[in-house]
């Protein structure tokens, strides 16, 4: 009897050490609004990535930690994976270790560069129509261009992440990916229809990477970046904010693509964004205007007017105005609810 209570004290205190040195979360996003766009019929839509996610830690001692974090994407009004083609992990999917000398990771993200910029655009990063994500914001410019058709813009696979320690208000965040195929379609780039310069799941011709620096002190930050992707089409990214005064953040971004490897004439698109966001009582305006130009084709101009009132500290409602103007002009109204958990 006594040798019985032991053991199960024993095994008490082991599952209690365990648990006070591992932490899982599970967390989320849901998103769903109605909208009208031009010429399109009146739909059930999101403003916003829809994301379910677990993430967790491990306390390994001396400072040092194992980490991990998977996250799929899906749909709100049918539930199916997010554009009913992409990994069922659209999200992400690294695992790595933290310690004094910052996070090391391994897996599929988003990519420095793409990471960091968000925090300098007037719709933070939302990938809806009213939000500059994709474009505007980038010049045209994708991540992942010899995946398969529906695959993300912002992210690389198989790849490797460093982000350093915040020193001084700087930090440096880099990711450098394999040249590994991943079933993408041809692309013709210099070469013919018979020959594309990249055949369908083809490799990469050099190896992707990104890196980006970020700098905060006071009431200003900035940030500056440089990436290069799998068919060597190379992004710079600037931009910087400054908050005068709590309730109002100014930003602008700056952006070059350079398409020379894949493309004789014209290869260059610039872009660039400006933008604001004023809190007032439990809501808060965002606004943005930006510009994306193409050599040698048609510019396109976008402006975006939204509206957040928070209900909680987990759930808002939200109200969109935009216009994209290129050879036409799009039009976009929406509404709807956001929910963190």
């Amino acid at each position: 009897m006594k040798n019985t209570s032991f053991a199960a004290i024993a095994l008490a205190a082991f599952a209690t050490s365990a648990t006070a040195q591992t932490s899982v979360t599970v967390y989320g996003a849901i998103d769903a609004g109605i909208a009208k766009v031009t010429d399109k019929t009146l739909a059930v839509t999101k403003r916003d990535a829809n994301k379910l996610g677990f993430r967790g830690t491990e306390d390994l001692g001396n400072g040092l930690k194992a980490l991990f974090q998977i996250e799929m994407r899906y749909e709100p009004d049918t539930g199916t994976v997010e554009s009913g083609s992409r990994p069922l992990f659209q999200g992400q999917t690294r695992v790595g270790l933290q310690g004094d000398f910052g996070m090391l990771r391994i897996g599929r993200g988003v990519t420095a560069v793409q990471d960091a910029k968000d925090a300098f655009d007037p719709f933070n990063g939302i990938s809806g129509t009213p939000g500059f994500k994709g474009d505007v914001e980038v010049a045209g410019y994708t991540s992942q261009p010899l995946d398969p058709a529906g695959s993300s813009n912002d992210r690389f696979n198989n790849a490797v992440w460093y982000n350093s320690p915040v020193m001084g208000g700087f930090a440096l965040n880099v990711t450098a990916g394999t040249k590994e195929a991943n079933g993408g379609a041809a692309i013709t780039g210099l070469g013919s229809s018979a020959a594309p310069q990249y055949p369908a799941n083809a490799e990469a011709s050099a190896n992707p990477f990104s890196v980006a620096g970020t700098y905060k002190l006071g009431m200003m930050a900035a940030m500056l970046g440089y990436e290069r992707n799998a068919i060597e089409t190379k992004l710079l990214h600037a931009g910087v904010s400054v908050n005068p005064m709590p309730e109002l953040k100014l930003m602008a971004t700056y952006a070059r693509q350079d398409q020379g490897h894949t493309k004789a004439v014209n290869p260059d698109t610039k872009g660039w964004l400006v933008g604001a966001n004023y809190t007032v009582g439990a809501g808060r305006v965002l606004f943005g205007y930006g510009q994306k130009t193409p050599d040698g084709a048609v510019k396109t101009k976008q402006a975006s007017l939204g509206y957040e009132y928070n209900l909680s500290k987990r759930t808002f409602l939200y109200a969109d105005v935009s216009d994209k103007k290129a050879a036409t002009s799009v039009k976009y109204y929406g509404v709807g609810v956001h929910h963190n958990f």
